[in-house]
């Protein structure tokens, strides 16, 4: 094995271990697990900036895996009957339902707040 095929096995900025049995950590640390909806805090506005000036309501401050994200989103785009997207913690809804989402959301136990936008 030559020395690139070496550093490809390593993490960027470690350099060297003289210990013959250390293992790199490469980063895989476990998937965070997601807040019960009692200890979500949970933002709801009314964002424009997206879809090129068209009305999207924007879900942020979900903590948790992205499969439960996905999931939350599934359930309030079928709710809203709209399309949408999730990713990082936020779940984009086309179209303005900021009072019915806020309203699912606070019947399934979230913390829910209005924000500007």
């Amino acid at each position: 094995m030559n020395s690139k095929n070496k550093s490809q096995n390593r993490p960027q900025g470690v350099v060297y271990s003289t210990n013959p049995d250390y293992r790199y950590n490469m980063g895989e640390s476990a998937e965070r697990t997601t807040l019960p909806p009692q200890q979500q805090d949970l933002r709801v506005m009314l964002d424009k900036k997206l879809k090129g000036g068209k009305k999207a309501t924007l879900v942020t401050g979900f903590i948790g895996t992205e499969k439960d994200l996905a999931d939350l989103a599934k359930q309030l785009k079928n709710l809203c009957a709209a399309g949408g997207s999730s990713s990082d913690g936020e779940i984009l809804v086309q179209g303005e339902f900021r009072q019915k989402i806020m309203d699912f959301l606070v019947k399934k136990g979230y913390k829910v707040k209005l924000a500007g936008g």
